[in-house]
């Protein structure tokens, strides 16, 4: 299935391909702060449909993870990193997408606090 997603002023604008059958809540001291939903997808899986100067990017801790926000609004639309195998990876915030009913996704908890 296709998503189309963004950011609140809609300067960021994405579509996303795959299968959203679950989201992810991660406690890390960023993630607790935002309230981000994240579902995780192969990056090739994420089309950037605004140039990448709209877009800033955040990173903390070991640098491994780049969180991607709306330079306008603030709004945080996905992450980009690598998975333990090595594969490029995009953690999308399904906030951030148009018709997801988030209380019928399955939601799991991950404590990024701990790490």
């Amino acid at each position: 299935m296709r998503y189309a997603g963004s950011c609140h002023c809609g300067k960021v604008k994405f579509e996303v391909e795959g299968e959203l059958a679950k989201a992810t809540a991660c406690n890390c001291s960023i993630c607790q702060r935002r309230g981000s939903l994240h579902w995780f997808v192969p990056h090739q899986a994420l089309h950037l449909l605004t140039p990448d100067a709209e877009l800033s990017t955040y990173t903390f801790n070991r640098h491994v993870i780049r969180h991607r926000f709306c330079a306008h609004c603030g709004v945080h639309a996905f992450g980009e990193g690598v998975d333990p195998q090595g594969n490029r990876m995009a953690a999308i915030n399904v906030r951030c997408l148009e018709g997801v009913e988030l209380d019928a996704l399955a939601v799991a908890h991950y404590d990024g606090r701990s790490l």
